[in-house]
C-alpha cells in the first residue's frame, strides 16, 4: 500500500440492540454512515417474506407512515439492508456461540468433569 494513502473507513457502523425471538420485531440497530451521521430507531422485522429493514417513521395526518430517514438509490437501499441484516445474522451466531460457552462448565459438571476455575 502506498505511504500516502489512507485505509478505507467503513462505509456503514452497525450496532444491534435488544434482540427479540418472539414477534415481528426481531430487533433494533443504531447505523453511523461514514463515521459522520447516526441513523437510531432501525427495526429488523420478520415479514411473511422473511427479514427486512424498517427505518424510522412517523405517522402522517392520513394515517399512512412516513420514513424519516432512508437510502436515495435502489442499490444504496440494498447494499444498506444487506449490511444490517448482515450484522443482526452475526450477532445472532455470537449469541449462539456465547451461549454454548456458557453452558459447557455446567455440561461438564452434570457429567462429572473437573471444570477450571479462575481465581
Amino acid at each position: 500500500m502506498p505511504n500516502n494513502t489512507t485505509p478505507a473507513i467503513p462505509k456503514y457502523d452497525v450496532k444491534i440492540h435488544s434482540i427479540r425471538p418472539e414477534g415481528s420485531c426481531r430487533a433494533t440497530a443504531s447505523v453511523n454512515v461514514y463515521g459522520d451521521f447516526a441513523v437510531r430507531g432501525i427495526k429488523i422485522m420478520e415479514g411473511s417474506k422473511g427479514l427486512f429493514i424498517s427505518m424510522p417513521s412517523y405517522k402522517a395526518g392520513n394515517g399512512e407512515y412516513k420514513d424519516i430517514c432512508f437510502p436515495c438509490t435502489k442499490e444504496a437501499k440494498a447494499e444498506f439492508d444487506k449490511t444490517v441484516l448482515g450484522a443482526y445474522q452475526q450477532t445472532l451466531t455470537q449469541g449462539q456461540t456465547t451461549a454454548q460457552k456458557q453452558e459447557s462448565p455446567a455440561q461438564q459438571q452434570e457429567q462429572g468433569q473437573p471444570v477450571m476455575g479462575g481465581m
